[in-house]
């Protein structure tokens, strides 16, 4: 009998994991659903879906193999990112990597108004200070930022040792710790979505941008206490979104 409860798809990916094909087959078989929908995110990008949701498989696939259940994360916060990553990963290796005109635009703006405000204020401005700059909302200034956020390859020169240069991929072995952290960002990043406005720039702020809630607060124009209780009533809905 195909067993569909939470309790009974989780003793499926055990056995999964320890090997048994038939038990892996059958979670698979109950997890295409997470495929299709994130197939149907990319619609209208020129690939037949049936295309898509055959890379996106492979994502699934490997989320069953990598999955660990010390992140304590269900297994679809854990998959719908491998399966994203997967199809994206397709696709810009099979197109040219275009950023939307919006998009390029802004960051056009936030780069010359980072320049202007460096030179006026002698330091870097803050996301309201070019927020009121440019006159466009502080949400929009920090997702500019992140568009134009370098991007590292594994195998640059993380830093220099006595000569001997160290390298991104080389701190991936630093193991458990790095990819529990990089799984708590993907559950949070699935939650932002479904947070208000003044909810998800806290969020973005304090874990993307790694700023102090004294630093939020000057930014959102707020006292640090009440960032402090913001944050904490914030992480409680993330945790109940996560756990439902």
């Amino acid at each position: 009998m195909t067993l569909k409860s939470s309790a009974g798809q989780l003793q499926l990916l055990k056995k999964a994991k320890e090997g048994d094909e038939e038990a892996k087959n059958e979670f698979v078989a109950l997890n295409l659903g997470l495929v299709w929908s994130v197939v149907k995110k990319f619609s209208n990008r020129g690939y037949e879906p049936e295309e898509l949701f055959q890379i996106g498989s492979v994502g699934l696939l490997k989320a069953i193999d990598k999955f660990d259940f010390t992140y304590n994360v269900k297994f679809s916060t854990y998959a719908i990112p491998m399966i994203i990553g997967e199809i994206k990963r397709f696709i810009r290796d099979n197109s040219p990597v275009k950023m939307a005109r919006s998009l390029r635009d802004l960051t056009i703006k936030i780069q010359s108004a980072k320049e202007k405000l460096l030179y006026e204020l002698n330091r870097e401005p803050t996301i309201i200070e070019l927020s009121e700059e440019i006159g466009v909302p502080p949400e929009e200034i920090v997702m500019g930022l992140e568009a134009i956020q370098p991007i590292v390859s594994l195998n640059d020169v993380a830093y220099q040792e006595d000569g001997a240069p160290i390298y991104y991929i080389d701190k991936l072995d630093d193991g458990e710790q790095l990819h529990s952290q990089w799984i708590e960002k993907i559950a949070v990043k699935e939650a932002l979505s479904r947070l208000d406005k003044l909810e998800r720039q806290i969020i973005i702020l304090r874990y993307f941008k790694e700023k102090s809630q004294t630093e939020v607060a000057k930014v959102l124009g707020i006292t640090q206490v009440q960032v402090s209780r913001l944050e904490k009533k914030i992480l409680t809905k993330i945790k109940n979104m996560l756990t439902q």
